[in-house]
């Protein structure tokens, strides 16, 4: 079975058993997580919502909340004996997809 779920302004194609990285959410660990804005499920037949399928759902757990690796973004202005560096880590909810049901 195949869903295709919207979390975060983005979509993720899920199964059963899968883990995904999303945007952070405000859930800790081990807590359990229902995504109600489903696009699109594939078992037997394909089913597609317009936008969202009613009534389908997508439950997963917390399996971590954590930091991505450190993004390094630069600026030099030759002849100008100016640089800048800064660094960014951003935020991630890694949730382990348990049940999908249409």
């Amino acid at each position: 079975m195949i869903a295709v779920i919207m979390t975060g302004g983005k979509q993720y194609v899920v199964t059963p058993g899968k883990n995904i990285k999303i945007e952070k959410l405000p859930e800790k660990k081990r807590a359990a997580v229902v995504f109600d804005k489903v696009l699109l499920v594939h078992d037997k037949e394909l089913v597609l919502g317009t936008p969202f399928i009613k009534g389908a759902k997508v439950t997963g757990d917390v399996v971590r909340v954590a930091r991505h690796d450190k993004v390094v973004v630069g600026k030099f202005r030759p002849k100008k004996r100016t640089k800048k560096k800064k660094g960014h880590r951003q935020y991630y909810t890694e949730v382990l997809i348990k049940d999908i049901k249409a």
